[in-house]
């Protein structure tokens, strides 16, 4: 199950990349090389923390899941664009699974608690910042528009660790890590909730003549 998991959720990681080339004017290549960044890159960096074989160095498929979904984006929206809602979703899906399979990783390897929280919140967003750096923008995960995204692995991160404690089996842990997650984002995306925003107190109270 955890593979099958881990492929889906390198597949729609690898739809938003691809997404990103919008307006961009790329080709193929790159498009398929944000697909990849985006789907690939957290997880790379965590295994480059734990030191332990790069998870798409041994295994093809997650590397011709990434470029499928990338290539079949690329040639589908040439002809029909999703919906904006439905690639939210898309990416919020993407987020739960590749955050909780980061924490099930490192806790695997026996990590603290704490390291695991965090490689699974790296795991989550670091395809993303790379992405957005690619593309010359401020990562979107900094930004404040985007709405419970980092927090949102965070909570589910730390749900897991809780779940894995009390010694639940590795599915359920998995099911309700994902479900928290999901929900903290599109809860974030309906009410518009975020953390608040780094201001001074003369940003606070406005311009002054």
């Amino acid at each position: 199950m955890l593979y099958v998991v881990g492929l889906l959720a390198v597949g729609f990681s690898a739809i938003t990349g691809a997404l990103a080339a919008e307006g961009r004017r790329m080709d193929l290549f790159g498009v398929l090389v944000l697909a990849l960044v985006t789907s690939l890159g957290g997880g790379t960096l965590r295994d480059l923390v734990l030191d332990v074989p790069v998870f798409w160095s041994t295994d093809d498929w997650f590397l011709w899941t990434g470029l499928a979904a990338g290539a079949l984006t690329f040639a589908t929206v040439r002809y029909w664009h999703p919906p904006h809602q439905f690639l939210l979703i898309a990416d919020a899906i993407g987020l739960a699974f590749v955050a909780v399979l980061g924490t099930e990783k490192a806790l695997a390897h026996e990590t603290t608690a704490t390291t695991a929280i965090v490689l699974g919140v790296v795991t989550g967003v670091a395809g993303g910042i790379l992405r957005d750096i690619l593309c010359g923008e401020v990562p979107l995960v900094f930004r404040r528009e985007t709405y419970f995204y980092a927090t949102a692995a965070f909570g589910g991160d730390l749900v897991f660790v809780l779940l894995h404690r009390a010694a639940f089996d590795r599915t359920t842990c998995l099911v309700v890590a994902a479900g928290v997650i999901l929900a903290l984002r599109l809860a974030g995306l309906r009410w518009k909730l975020a953390l608040p925003v780094f201001r001074t107190r003369g940003q606070d109270q406005g311009p002054t003549e």
